[in-house]
């Protein structure tokens, strides 16, 4: 079980649904054991909810409705502790990065989120939202940029990127941002702050021709995988399909080019970007 911890109930509409869960489980007469169990969930997942560690989860606030009789009470402060400065899809995923020891991510076409430089995220950002005012594509960049202390923390994640050759070849912003993209990645990996490897074309067809991924482990809570697409996303908790990821992850990581190969195609791929508009395919 979570400990209980002191909360102000009014800091935040998650703090809020914690404090009313914990009050309307001891109401209950429930531990967060007995309602986890008939929730088909663990103590500590409950634990997490009450001490605002996790956002409230719409089926999860549907069931402990049910199960403590209080209409639909906790899905409504459900939606209010929901709203994110995130898409709503990603949103989920963005909070247990915060938590996770390890993550593991492939990339086939941009450069993760933790990793951009702001730049980059900008002329990302704008191309996906070419319509979109220029208050809310800073709103979106910030957002991503704010994530990024996460690896700056004593806490950080165990981070471990493989991106794909069409990383660094597609010239995301033009010659000067993808140069200054590539020598940011290249630091973090010198500075032994992430482990990063890169497949290459001459790879070829390989096990997660599908799209991105994202495989991340927690101390005290099983392993889930985010997947994302455009405008949509999905975080996947079900044992044999993130165990399958896992084993896809394994399955690519093993064919990309060892470490220091790897910086060094980076590395020379960033010079190609100050002497030429795009550096050549290989």
């Amino acid at each position: 079980m979570t400990e209980p911890r002191q909360l102000d109930p009014y800091a935040s509409p998650k703090t809020f649904y914690g404090a009313e869960l914990r009050r309307l489980r001891e109401a209950a007469g429930l531990t967060q054991s007995q309602l986890g169990e008939r929730a088909f969930c663990s103590g500590t997942y409950v634990g997490q909810f009450e001490t605002a560690v996790r956002r409230p989860q719409p089926d999860t606030s549907k069931l402990f409705d049910e199960i403590l009789g209080t209409g639909e009470h906790l899905q409504r402060l459900c939606r209010l502790a929901r709203e994110n400065k995130y898409p709503d899809y990603f949103a989920d995923a963005a909070e247990l990065e915060q938590m996770a020891t390890t993550i593991s991510e492939y990339a086939p076409m941009l450069v993760p989120g933790l990793l951009q430089v702001e730049t980059y995220t900008r002329a990302i950002t704008r191309a996906a939202l070419p319509l979109a005012s220029e208050e809310e594509v800073e709103k979106l960049v910030r957002a991503r940029m704010d994530r990024q202390y996460l690896l700056n923390q004593s806490t950080a994640p165990q981070l471990w990127a493989v991106l794909h050759e069409t990383v660094l070849r597609v010239p995301m912003g033009g010659p000067t941002v993808m140069h200054e993209q590539l020598i940011h990645i290249a630091q973090l990996a010198h500075s032994h702050r992430i482990m990063v490897q890169v497949l290459p074309f001459t790879a070829a067809a390989h096990a997660l021709l599908n799209g991105m991924a994202s495989l991340m482990t927690f101390r005290d809570a099983p392993p889930v995988v985010y997947t994302e697409s455009a405008g949509t996303g999905q975080l996947i908790d079900e044992p044999v399909m993130v165990e399958r990821s896992q084993k896809s992850y394994d399955l690519v990581r093993a064919a990309s080019l060892p470490p220091m190969a790897s910086l060094d195609l980076i590395e020379s791929v960033a010079e190609e970007y100050t002497t030429s508009c795009a550096p050549h395919m290989t």
